[in-house]
């Protein structure tokens, strides 16, 4: 999808709003980044909303707010399923979740963290102490055993698009976070079949110096300019 300046021999990752989201459909598994709502692509969250898109499997931190973030997926009841370290920021999730709605699959924040790492990299999963000797946590969980110590196997994570917001990207799709922002973003760009990443800022290739460049253009396959978040509607929705 990308285009290559043939004077500069650059590749140019930026695309409008409707080519990025010819990724984006019914029934992926979508992984995003952030914490807390802080980080999350709001444009993209935005435009899922708009296009009615549905049956969505969620990866990611937490289930944002309810009028926040991811959590506005959530509320629209656009998620079968949620992978995720927790959900008591949002507790539109949890009546869901008790309701038999959405279905909650809890991995601890570490763990979680290894796991969509593990994917990125193409690793099949990653070895982890925690949780054994509970009944509940090792069910239907392999378990191996290494220098007498046991451990319980934790399947990598992958998704068929992983969502990202950047503070700054260049057109090639390196890219810079802001402060706290930055959150699992990293992670989950290495992590999808299609990453999209939502800039702030777009610049012109080789404007970014190296030392501050955190994720690679070569994790990303489109890049999208931000509109920002609607903070007045947030605070009116609350």
């Amino acid at each position: 999808m990308s285009t290559i300046d043939e004077k500069r021999g650059l590749v140019d990752k930026t695309m409008d709003i409707n080519e990025a989201f010819s990724f984006i459909n019914d029934g992926i598994t979508l992984m995003f980044g952030g914490f807390g709502g802080v980080g999350n692509p709001p444009t993209l969250i935005d435009e899922i909303i708009k296009r009615g898109i549905n049956e969505l499997t969620l990866i990611g931190n937490d289930a944002g707010f309810p009028t926040i973030g991811i959590g506005r997926l959530i509320s629209a009841q656009r998620v079968k399923k949620l992978i995720a370290s927790h959900i008591g920021s949002n507790p539109v999730a949890g009546e869901q979740m008790t309701n038999g709605v959405l279905e909650v699959e809890f991995s601890p924040q570490g763990t979680l963290a290894e796991r969509i790492r593990a994917g990125g990299v193409g690793l099949g999963g990653v070895f982890v102490d925690v949780g054994v000797g509970n009944t509940e946590i090792e069910k239907n969980k392999q378990t191996v055993t290494i220098n007498e110590k046991t451990f319980l196997v934790e399947e990598a994570l992958s998704a068929d698009v992983a969502i990202v917001f950047a503070k700054k990207a260049d057109k090639y799709g390196n890219l810079t976070f802001d402060t706290s922002a930055r959150n699992t973003n990293p992670l989950i760009a290495m992590a999808g079949k299609t990453t999209i990443v939502e800039a702030e800022q777009i610049v012109e290739t080789g404007e970014l110096a190296p030392e501050e460049v955190v994720t690679p253009g070569v994790f990303v396959d489109a890049i999208v300019q931000s509109k920002g978040v609607n903070w007045q509607w947030v605070w009116e929705n609350q």
